[in-house]
């Protein structure tokens, strides 16, 4: 029986999303029709919209629903420079930290290429992978013009958790705009995008167990944004296309099960602490990355010097285990984790690293049957490399 350890890259889908879909699909009716029809399936994506705003605790209308995570990061940053300087507020100054998922990467580089006067700093991280406020500070004095801020709430890669809150009392204090890829903490850890006094935040359907190909973008009422995608008006304007009612549906059930799930996030954590001691009892040399930092509750990123994370992953699959060696959004390629060069982990070390990351469906019997077959894969691999 295989075990599947990799929601990080997707959650398995709730059974409450995949009737939600159903119900949907068995139904038909453009959300823009004033008929019946129209009006039932309007209904079931504000329905939605309600879910998912209240897992992350904003008002329902600061909803966008987008095809994913990727394209809402995208109209977070392109939208938020290109909607301020309509306004006559132009950003200047765009700060990301260094351990950002690509798709914030890529879309700075993009703004940045894109927009003239707008420069890109990457802020650092410290060896824990936890930005560095210091020198946050300091970017955010440097220059002039408006800034935009885009930090990750938590790590794809470590499941470090960022101080969201001190990140955006920082920005604030010089009147920058704080956009938060969240993508990986809502459903995971308490996420409040009210009390954190964000201005955009960036959310994701299926790492928290509804289908794949839909998220959404929080974005405060007052915080300018341009629409990306012109068309119709759907997404009151913010983004054009008719929506995928079925795939929003199962998000927002899947948002309102992951509501409830957080009070069982405690079990999680203790799974995921437990496994650690074990691996480090397997193998002494194991390196858990980021455990000296607050991190997802789900999340184990570890390595053995030497040990190729590309041949350990072929491994554990072979033996029934599904994990992955970093972010799952590089085309199925294996290759250097930017994210561990940003905390400094020297680069033969980084090539061995893995992600193991389950849910609150994972037991401890999933947990102990992967770690005996990851130390036994490593054990091999370790008298093969000495012989």
């Amino acid at each position: 029986m295989r075990v599947y350890l990799d929601f990080n890259a997707t959650a398995p889908l709730r059974p409450e999303a995949k009737a939600a879909m159903l119900a949907v699909l068995e139904t038909t009716g453009n959300a823009q029709s004033v008929h019946a029809e129209g009006r039932q399936a309007r209904g079931q994506i504000e329905k939605a919209r309600r879910q998912v705003a209240r897992l992350v605790d904003c008002s329902e209308s600061e909803i966008v629903f987008t095809s994913g995570g990727s394209e809402a990061n995208a109209l977070a940053l392109r939208g938020a420079i290109q909607g301020a300087a309509e306004s006559g507020e132009r950003i200047t100054r765009l700060i990301v930290s260094a351990i950002e998922h690509d798709s914030v990467l890529a879309n700075a580089a993009l703004c940045e290429a894109t927009n003239a006067g707008l420069r890109v700093a990457q802020c650092p991280v410290t060896t824990d992978g936890v930005i560095d406020l210091a020198e946050l500070r300091r970017l955010l004095r440097e220059g002039k013009g408006r800034t935009l801020v885009s930090v990750m709430a938590a790590n794809n890669e470590t499941g470090v958790i960022q101080p969201i809150a001190d990140v955006v009392a920082e920005a604030k204090s010089v009147g920058a705009l704080v956009h938060c890829d969240a993508v990986q903490a809502a459903g995971k850890v308490p996420f409040s995008f009210a009390a954190l006094g964000l201005d955009y935040a960036t959310l994701s359907s299926h790492k928290i167990g509804g289908p794949q190909g839909v998220g959404a973008l929080a974005a405060r009422a007052a915080a300018p944004l341009t629409r990306q995608i012109a068309g119709g008006g759907q997404e009151r304007g913010f983004r054009a296309g008719t929506e995928n009612v079925a795939g929003i549906a199962g998000y927002g059930a899947a948002a309102e099960a992951a509501l409830v799930d957080l009070n069982r996030m405690g079990n999680v954590r203790t799974l995921r602490d437990d496994g650690e001691r074990k691996l480090n009892a397997a193998c002494a040399d194991a390196v858990v990355f980021g455990r000296g930092a607050d991190r997802s509750p789900n999340t184990i990123c570890v390595a053995v010097s030497g040990i190729s994370a590309e041949n350990l992953v072929i491994a554990l699959d072979l033996d029934g285990f599904a994990v992955s060696a970093g972010a799952a959004c590089s085309s199925g390629k294996v290759r250097q984790s930017h994210v561990l060069t940003a905390m400094g982990v020297d680069p033969a070390l980084a090539q061995s690293a893995i992600r193991i990351s389950f849910g609150v469906s994972t037991t401890a019997e999933d947990l102990n049957r992967f770690i005996e077959a990851w130390a036994r894969i490593v054990k091999r691999a370790s008298t093969r490399a000495a012989a």
